[in-house]
């Protein structure tokens, strides 16, 4: 399913529609030029049927704390960098290759002269 139907539907609701249908979505995506599968837009209104889009928020928000907290793949990639051996050492020297770079163009370009 793609995220275009979700995004009708809640435009939908935010428009006043308590329980928005397939037609209104299908006018949602039509008025900027975009396809249209009735199929996709009928199971999305069938599996919400008799739900507020608050409800389904919430329960979404609950699944979603079982995945922890945010950031954590930083880390990991950071963590195997070390294992590749020389990773860090290059990793530095391009550091700084760019800090000289911006010297370079500080000197030569004067904004006010």
């Amino acid at each position: 399913m793609g995220m275009k139907y979700v995004a009708a539907y809640l435009m939908a609701a935010l428009a006043g529609k308590e329980s928005p249908s397939a037609a209104d979505i299908k006018k949602i995506l039509e008025s900027v030029e975009s396809e249209y599968d009735e199929s996709i837009a009928s199971k999305l209104v069938s599996e919400l049927e008799g739900k507020t889009i608050h409800e389904v928020v919430a329960e979404g928000k609950e699944k979603l704390k079982g995945f922890g907290g945010g950031g954590g793949g930083g880390g990991a990639a950071a963590a195997a960098a070390p294992a590749a051996g020389g990773g860090a050492a290059a990793a530095k020297e391009e550091k700084k290759a760019v800090v000289e770079e911006e010297e370079e163009e500080d000197m030569d370009f004067d904004l006010f002269g």
